[in-house]
């Protein structure tokens, strides 16, 4: 009855929508976005703000940045001190946005702010977190095939929900928004974490658009460093395959001892075969070193932790969010 009565409170409601964006070195796209954001805010009933995160920029995105904030007081700006990373990125943004519910998205125009108006009727209907679907994707063959392998092996290793062919870009309801602010963990992924949260969640297909300008800047080590990120965090079936190699290799050389025994017994000779040996005790020392990898790819997570490091670290701020800093 209680959720009943929630939903139809949010069906007549209009909600201020906060709009989290993390830019790194988006100079060439940032005119663009402002003009696209400004007549989407003129679609929307209610108040909204837009909080734009400066990742360490390199080029002139730090100054449009601000004169952005400087002429329309619906946006807002966090510059940090360095890069420190797009999931950081995105994870700063939560941390400082306003809204009764918050849209992430990308600086490029790939995910069409539109879109967050069927993801607010769909929040309406009574979903806590509603992500956007990606089709009809305009990278490349490879990185298409890159993409889609990613997820489908997370669906099936990872100890929470995550969903096929979904990003960041997606709207979240406040209490979601604060329970992801809440988790301290520094090595990010937040579409896992939005996934850990749990409540009502919804997937809304789109086509994710090409580049509105500029160059990509999630090259294939950054994918990889973000499925690592995923995988480590949200799985432990790469300690469990250390395990089972383990118990592999030691049936094996238990078997082979066996087999080396019988053959000196029976025929009173040594098995031949000192290259297959060689073959064996490479394989096998290559194995172990790969699961040392894994344990330190965990390890190295735990060290991270326990350092207890502020996750970034805000240079200055622009527009609303200087306001709400010093109000703190």
């Amino acid at each position: 009855m209680r959720s009943s009565r929630m939903n139809q409170d949010r069906a007549q409601a209009t909600p201020e929508l906060g709009v989290v964006i993390p830019c790194f070195d988006e100079e060439a796209v940032l005119p663009a976005l402002f003009e696209e954001l400004t007549r989407f805010a003129q679609a929307l009933p209610g108040k909204v703000w837009f909080l734009l995160v400066n990742d360490g920029s390199r080029d002139r995105s730090a100054a449009l940045l601000d004169a952005q904030c400087d002429r329309d007081p619906r946006f807002a700006a966090l510059h940090f001190s360095r890069n420190f990373g797009h999931q950081t990125a995105v994870s700063a943004g939560l941390a400082h946005v306003r809204g009764d519910v918050v849209a992430v998205l990308d600086a490029d125009l790939q995910d069409p702010p539109a879109v967050v108006l069927q993801m607010i009727a769909k929040w309406r209907e009574g979903y806590d977190v509603v992500y956007g679907v990606r089709q009809n994707r305009k990278e490349g063959p490879l990185l298409r095939a890159c993409y889609a392998a990613f997820y489908r092996v997370m669906r099936r290793v990872a100890n929470v929900e995550i969903p096929l062919d979904a990003g960041d870009f997606s709207l979240m309801d406040r209490r979601v928004v604060d329970l992801v602010n809440a988790m301290p963990e520094h090595n990010r992924f937040v579409r896992g974490l939005r996934g850990w949260v749990g409540f009502r969640q919804t997937g809304l297909p789109y086509d994710r658009a090409a580049r509105a300008a500029g160059e990509a800047k999630y090259g294939f080590r950054k994918l990889f460093r973000l499925a690592l990120d995923g995988l480590v965090s949200f799985s432990s079936l790469p300690l469990r395959l250390a395990a089972w190699l383990g118990l592999f290799a030691s049936v094996l050389g238990f078997v082979l001892m066996l087999w080396a025994l019988v053959a000196a017994f029976v025929s009173e000779t040594t098995p031949p075969g000192w290259a297959s040996t060689a073959v064996i005790v490479l394989f096998f020392g290559g194995v172990q070193l790969l699961m040392l990898g894994v344990l330190g790819e965990y390890l190295g997570r735990i060290f991270d932790e326990v350092k207890g490091r502020p996750h970034f670290v805000v240079a200055h701020r622009r527009g609303w969010a200087a306001t709400d800093a010093a109000a703190r």
